[in-house]
């Protein structure tokens, strides 16, 4: 059900039909994120992104949110570390619509100076608005301090001194550089006919040309430290991490599982040990944060202050297990289906389709279907598992990233002196 036709301007169209729903799914991709930006810029790919949705020849911005608001539609748009997307979810027939809009704003934005100093207050807002959400704050926090140095360690946002610094004519130099034909995806999943939308696209997109070097994923050093950043809460936020592995990784499977078991569920060991047993946490997991040419891994836990040093003895105690005792079979076949039943479950999302082709035509030029991704899963065994561990969990390798009222010397840590 997968299709793919790239146009003589090198503009690629990928579809996935669902003749079984009624929705469809659309987006156009830019192969550019925020591990492109240089440090003065940092924020910039975001700002692009808001200012797509505030203004073009044909539509402002009210027109752009009505027109989509009449059909019922859903418009937006994310920035990552390494790519941009402009989605919209809508009724089957209202494709060519969704695709009309997504396209002016795409090529058609005018970059208002007015409508840019309003973004820009809105974005700082945003950026305030992490600052006072520490559960999702940690996770910047680990990225900087295990990438440090780097741009994809820096925060997509960006900084509240460099998005005010950005002009109109930055943000229309930033388009020009990375918005053209070559680097751009345009993908549609759900009730869709390819050939049909491939001419739509060929419509909208006439006269679209250009070229642009392709981005090169980056790679950065792993520099396992401690971060402890003082913050009058309630609670305080850990993360213990490690490097992990890429997106193009043949042993991104076995990481899954590796993951699924230590922190992927209600019945993972950490979850188990920490909530269940011990009653430390409301909220504890594992996590991926996985590019094209880089990984990390990590665990997450909110918990009491005098808490935190139980917290970190268990994550530290778990990866040990990992590390050393072979998975057994029953707790092997259960993360298993649980990684295969959480893919099926997401395929039936015409959203969740349309990302998984756009993310797999960028980071790996083909489309993976649930098929071979079962098989793969299923083809890992216990010992691949434990070896992954014994690479990626090392105490050398660890790093301990706290935001909340604890203070250094509060916390016992020294992995690094394995």
């Amino acid at each position: 059900m997968y299709k793919r036709t790239t146009l003589p301007s090198g503009l690629r169209v990928l579809t996935e039909s669902m003749p079984s729903v009624r929705s469809a799914t659309v987006g156009i991709w830019a192969d550019v994120g925020s591990a492109v930006e240089q440090p003065e810029r940092r924020g910039i790919s975001h700002l692009v992104e808001h200012m797509l949705f505030k203004g073009t020849q044909r539509r402002s911005a009210r027109q752009i949110a009505e027109t989509m608001d009449a059909v019922g539609g859903n418009l937006n748009a994310f920035t990552d570390k390494e790519t941009t997307c402009y989605y919209a979810k809508v009724i089957d027939r209202h494709v060519p619509l969704a695709l009309d809009v997504l396209s002016d704003m795409f090529l058609h934005s005018l970059f208002d100076a007015q409508e840019l100093a309003k973004e820009q207050k809105v974005i700082l807002e945003e950026i305030k608005m992490y600052d006072d959400s520490p559960d999702d704050l940690i996770h910047d926090v680990f990225l900087q301090t295990m990438w440090r140095g780097s741009n994809l360690g820096e925060p997509t946002i960006g900084f509240a001194d460099t998005v005010v610094r950005l002009t109109p004519d930055d943000l229309r130099a930033h388009m020009r550089a990375h918005y053209t034909p070559n680097c751009v995806v345009v993908a549609a999943a759900g009730n869709i006919e390819h050939e049909r939308f491939v001419e739509l696209v060929r419509e909208r997109f006439a006269g679209y040309e250009g070229d642009c070097t392709l981005p090169q994923p980056e790679s950065p050093i792993v520099t396992p430290a401690t971060h402890l950043r003082h913050k009058e809460s309630e609670q305080a936020y850990i993360v213990v991490g490690t490097r992990g592995v890429d997106v193009r990784d043949e042993r991104r499977y076995a990481a899954s599982l590796l993951d699924t078991v230590l922190g992927g569920g209600m019945s993972s060991r950490l979850f188990q040990e920490i909530r269940e047993q011990r009653g430390l946490v409301y909220s504890v997991y594992s996590f991926q944060a996985a590019y094209r040419a880089a990984g990390l891994f990590g665990v997450y836990a909110g918990t009491s202050p005098e808490n935190v040093q139980s917290c970190i003895d268990v994550i530290v105690e778990q990866f040990g297990r990992a590390r050393t005792e072979l998975i057994g079979r029953d707790e092997l076949a259960l993360a298993k289906e649980h990684v295969k039943g959480s893919l099926t479950l997401s395929l039936e999302s015409t959203s969740s389709r349309m990302i998984r082709l756009g993310r797999n035509e960028f980071a790996l030029g083909r489309n993976v279907t649930p098929e071979e991704i079962e098989a793969r899963i299923d083809g890992v065994s216990a010992e691949q598992v434990r070896q992954l561990a014994q690479e990626l969990l090392a105490e050398e390798n660890l790093g301990l990233c706290i935001i909340g009222p604890v203070d250094e010397s509060q916390i016992s840590w020294a992995p690094h002196a394995a």
